[in-house]
């Protein structure tokens, strides 16, 4: 898929208003993507859409290919005839501003478990069809049906017969368990079938979905529990070392991820076929897919397990075009958007242009950090390879960087736009949208100037992330939007 010039809107599905807790795969994302469509945008961009664990991370998720069974809409249960009307009321009295994940976990899995009841009575052939074509499904079944038959404990915590996923006693409790697994895939089906209905649908409107797939994967996810050997992992499978990055502008003590390091000699020598599956799985679920954490190909920062920050870490050389290459060869071309984010070295821009991935631009680091011409986030300093954004889902709102910066950085910003401050976020979406990068993409915080409560995430915080969830959608901001791209030829 080629990349030509357009905008969107950058929204996690999870953070539309539904009556059941959580923003969903239903008719309200279709009303937005419907938006999108008379608002002239072409592109929608969302987060990981994996099964959250601890902390409700998109980027720690329990699978590189599974869904996120929260995102099933349950509207659409019904519609089916796997739930009733009777069956999900009463409905609980959920938050508006933010999704509460324990209450809605806690509610959905009821009726998931109700649905999965009736789809036995008479299971479909495109079920059975489904199971046989996805060679991930059997192995994070079981993985999942073990974590849930463990109190949702971490794989490490299990007993020791259920660690290795080799040991003959997990052959043993599967058969034992048949159930529990076949719901899981229920679970997977039911959301792959109501999400490639959701793809379609914008896909149709001439509405192009750019994905997200994280560098590395949880330590809790069924990828490390059934290859342990492709990671830095000791004799009791706990990690070695973590991931992270130094202390930069995000954070004075770094940030610390805590996911597992890869073993990349390991993977080199089985043809990064690791990857090769991760990035495949991902584009049969969108249209363009962005890469997080780009720089870590080239080199990672690797901190030693235990350690409370990122400060005591160490570089280490990543795979480089030895990855992208293997990748290439198996796949072709892929459309992929590098977060080259962070410690930008000249090894990071050599691997990003060899392989043609456009790289990524935020507005508001033009303005908060080096002021001068060599700022390569100020967009007379752009190439046309790059993607744009205002902010994404880890800096502040553009409500809130405005107003929190101090006075020099109002006052460049103001000189740089001829902004009269009435609109300075319009301000800043005319300037990307201007800009010769050939996306540009707008959090839906912005485009509905929120203030700070609406962030999504909080670099280097585990808690209180990744929950705002939007009230009202205005769209006097959408007319102003459909104007900018039609003036900007983003159309």
């Amino acid at each position: 898929m080629t990349f030509t010039r357009s905008s969107g809107i950058l929204l996690h599905p999870t953070s539309l208003q539904s009556k059941y807790g959580i923003g969903d795969l239903g008719e309200e994302l279709r009303k937005f993507i419907n938006l999108l469509e008379i608002s002239d945008q072409k592109l929608w961009q969302i987060l990981p859409l994996g099964p959250t664990g601890y902390g409700d991370s998109p980027y720690q998720a329990l699978s590189s290919y599974a869904g996120n069974p929260l995102l099933i809409s349950i509207d659409e249960l019904i519609t089916e005839g796997l739930l009733t009307e009777e069956d999900v009321h009463p409905i609980p009295n959920f938050p508006k501003d933010e999704v509460d994940f324990g209450w809605v976990i806690h509610y959905k899995t009821t009726l998931f478990k109700k649905a999965f009841e009736r789809f036995v009575e008479n299971i479909p052939d495109a079920f059975e069809e489904y199971c046989a074509k996805s060679m991930w499904l059997e192995d994070f079944a079981t993985y999942n049906a073990l974590k849930e038959f463990h109190d949702l404990k971490p794989w490490n915590e299990w007993p020791s017969e259920h660690r290795d996923p080799n040991n003959p006693a997990v052959a043993k409790w599967k058969l034992e368990n048949g159930e529990k697994i076949l719901y899981i895939k229920f679970l997977q089906y039911t959301f792959e079938k109501q999400w490639t209905a959701i793809r379609d649908y914008a896909n149709s409107r001439g509405i192009r979905i750019i994905g997200d797939i994280p560098i590395y994967v949880a330590y809790d996810s069924a990828e490390t529990w059934g290859n342990r050997e492709l990671f830095l992992l000791d004799e009791n499978g706990l990690p070695k070392f973590v991931s992270g990055v130094p202390p930069d502008y995000f954070s004075a003590t770094g940030q610390l991820w805590g996911n597992p390091i890869y073993r990349w000699d390991v993977m080199g020598e089985r043809g990064y076929r690791f990857w090769i599956d991760r990035i495949k799985r991902s584009l049969e679920l969108v249209d363009y897919l962005r890469i997080d954490h780009f720089i870590g190909f080239t080199r990672y920062w690797q901190i030693p397990y235990g350690e409370e920050t990122a400060i005591n870490g160490e570089w280490k050389p990543g795979p480089g075009e030895r990855l992208f290459s293997a990748v290439k060869e198996d796949l072709g071309e892929i459309p992929l958007i590098a977060e080259d984010l962070g410690l930008v070295t000249e090894a990071v821009i050599e691997l990003r242009k060899k392989f043609a991935f456009p790289g990524m631009k935020i507005l508001q680091h033009g303005f908060s950090h080096d002021r001068d011409s060599s700022n390569i986030h100020l967009p007379h300093n752009y190439e046309k390879d790059f993607v744009v954004y205002t902010g994404t889902h880890d800096n502040e709102t553009a409500v809130q960087w405005f107003t929190s910066a101090d006075r020099e950085v109002r006052d460049h910003f103001i000189s740089y736009t001829n902004s009269n401050q009435v609109d300075f976020v319009g301000d800043m979406i005319r300037l990307a949208m201007q800009s010769v990068a050939v996306f540009a993409v707008f959090p839906l915080q912005d485009i509905l100037r929120l203030p700070k409560s609406a962030r999504m995430n909080l670099p280097g915080t585990a808690s209180g992330n990744w929950k705002w969830r939007v009230r009202e959608i205005q769209l006097k901001y959408f007319d102003q939007l459909k104007e900018f791209a039609n003036l900007y030829a983003r159309a």
